[in-house]
């Protein structure tokens, strides 16, 4: 049913984003599909990586980590953007694209009122793309 799954991840936060991980692992070895990890880094250093060729190394490593140990295949695919926080949405649409992913798995939060001033990644990504979107809580 699926053949390529993209799971954004950030780096910072990977312990917080286990669960959606499990998802998107066990959706892959399910259905056989490439599982894929986005990552968005800023263009200057930060606490992760010193430039956005050290964060795509990391990102690959990781990737690396989840083919091994789960018996899947990967890649990984790493962007940079001045203001990730702020352009994390389209370059997630724009990764789907390039990448031909037919499902995106993607950690979400427990909705609450903040969400009619600032939506959730989540919301907008599906609101926007043509493939189905798998939130994980």
């Amino acid at each position: 049913m699926y053949k390529k799954i993209l799971v954004p991840i950030d780096l910072a936060h990977k312990d917080r984003l286990a669960k959606a991980v499990d998802a998107a692992v066990d959706l892959a070895r399910h259905y056989g599909a490439a599982l894929v990890v986005v990552g968005v880094t800023e263009e200057t250093p930060s606490p992760v990586a010193h430039n956005p060729r050290e964060y795509a190394q990391k990102l690959q490593a990781y990737a690396a980590e989840l083919a091994g140990a789960h018996g899947i295949a990967t890649e990984a695919k790493a962007y940079s953007a001045h203001d990730p926080a702020v352009q994390i949405d389209e370059t997630i649409l724009k990764a789907i694209g390039e990448t031909g992913a037919d499902l995106v798995v993607m950690a979400s939060h427990a909705p609450t009122i903040g969400d009619a001033l600032v939506p959730s990644h989540g919301g907008k990504v599906a609101s926007h793309t043509a493939v189905s979107v798998f939130l994980v809580r």
